[in-house]
């Protein structure tokens, strides 16, 4: 049983990583098409449509890689996770069906209208359909989001007579506290990711001194929007969702934070290494008293350790999800970095000709996919032992009749399958980029 709870855990982990590198990327890149296309309504500069329509192609295979590698994750609920679908259907399966019966039904409608409907629609209607898409990946996110926010901050259900589950408060599952600060600090991610890619395309076109005007097309939409959206990460929604944690999982706070014993002004570690047989931090750089006041604003405020907590209830493996948070944490501020400085030469017209900081910017793409999911696995391990917080452990969720060896066998299917999409993606997307804007 237990092998095939690890198999099982893996084979959805492994499932939602890959699938998440697609809709991190359409979603933002959805907000950036829209900037682009009221650009040129604005303007009426040819290459900013150039440029939309470019990044639309670009989008539309993203988009169709999200789809065929999401399916999978939702059929593991009813195949492999059985009994927390059993107990958790009558919630979860509201805002999955709408997911997918309203959002995804807008986006991939008005998907098709904008890729081959831009002389139908006329200048406006096609950037109607433009801002249609956006919405729908958005909605798509808030209801996702919502199902993970549920499973994180359970409101809004009773307790049924078999022992299941179900919703009391449409409302306020759409609403819950935990939503709010996690779908914004998930959207904005998804902002960094297209506003890096987008930056990387430009910065390559820039070097290699083939389609530069779309090179600085590229530049002039991804680093503001980068900018912008390496802030807002960090603050307010990092800030506050950290500050949710704090509140409603305490021992996931602590986990996170490395914090093993109980606090009055609790130091801010940013670099260390978890001892989990000493319950310290080996070779620690830290900040005293920071923690304690970026969690409630007083520098002697107390922050619980992980020793006040039983260990039942402590995160499973809590060195990874120490590593998971402070990677995502330190790529963050490193994103803000780049981002100052690549706007500063952007205000001046140095970036352009600035090679160090387009090589930078060029080389600098798969590290917003890192932190990604680095911050979706802090998420996930965090909130282990539980399926629910406080309701359902993980152990309890797996399908009694699935054996380790017949999920065994299906990861290493999904495995080879998602080497062959992986690959494929990758030479349409280098088709892509190098035939160029123009022809798009």
């Amino acid at each position: 049983m237990e092998d095939a709870l690890l198999i099982n855990r893996l084979q959805f982990a492994f499932t939602i990583m890959f699938h998440y590198l697609f809709p991190q990327l359409t979603m933002g890149l959805a907000l950036l098409i829209v900037l682009m296309k009221g650009a040129f309504l604005k303007t009426g500069n040819e290459q900013y449509n150039a440029a939309a329509r470019f990044w639309g192609k670009i989008f539309a295979v993203n988009f169709a890689l999200g789809v065929v590698t999401g399916i999978p994750m939702e059929f593991q609920f009813g195949t492999n996770w059985a009994r927390f679908s059993t107990f958790a259907g009558g919630v979860i399966g509201q805002t999955l069906a709408m997911e997918g019966m309203f959002a995804f039904f807008l986006e991939s409608s008005f998907l098709g209208l904008f890729l081959f409907g831009e002389k139908l629609l006329g200048p406006k209607g096609h950037f109607a359909a433009a801002f249609a898409v956006f919405a729908g990946s958005w909605i798509s996110g808030y209801f996702i989001v919502a199902t993970n926010a549920w499973m994180q901050n359970p409101i809004a259900y009773t307790v049924a007579a078999d022992g299941s589950v179900h919703l009391n408060d449409f409302w306020g599952l759409l609403l819950n506290p935990w939503l709010l600060w996690q779908y914004t600090h998930t959207m904005i991610g998804s902002v960094i990711t297209a506003a890096f890619v987008v930056c990387a395309v430009g910065a390559y076109y820039m070097l290699s001194g083939k389609h530069t005007d779309q090179g600085v097309v590229f530049l002039r939409f991804g680093v503001p929007a980068g900018l912008i959206a390496t802030i807002l990460v960090a603050f307010p929604t990092g800030d506050a969702h950290a500050r949710m944690v704090a509140e409603k999982q305490p021992v996931t706070f602590a986990a996170m934070e490395g914090l093993f014993e109980t606090k009055e002004g609790a130091e801010l570690v940013f670099i260390g290494q978890p001892d989990m047989e000493k319950l310290t931090i080996d070779n620690p750089l830290h900040i005293p008293k920071l923690l304690s006041f970026l969690t409630h604003y007083r520098w002697e405020a107390e922050i619980h350790g992980l020793t006040e907590f039983d260990r039942s209830l402590w995160p499973t493996n809590i060195p990874l999800l120490y590593y998971s948070y402070h990677v995502m944490v330190g790529l963050g501020t490193i994103f803000i970095a780049i981002m100052i400085a690549s706007f500063i030469l952007l205000k001046r017209n140095l970036l352009q000709s600035t090679r160090w900081l387009l090589w930078v910017l060029m080389l600098a793409f798969p590290f917003p996919y890192i932190a990604n999911t680095a911050g979706w696995m802090t998420a996930e391990l965090g909130r282990q032992p539980w399926l629910v917080y406080g309701l359902m452990r993980t152990v309890d969720g797996t399908s009694t009749t699935v054996s380790a060896g017949n999920s065994l066998f299906t990861l290493l299917g999904f495995a080879g399958m998602y080497f062959v999409l992986g690959t494929l993606f990758i030479l349409l997307m280098l088709r892509r980029i190098n035939t160029g804007p123009a022809s798009g």
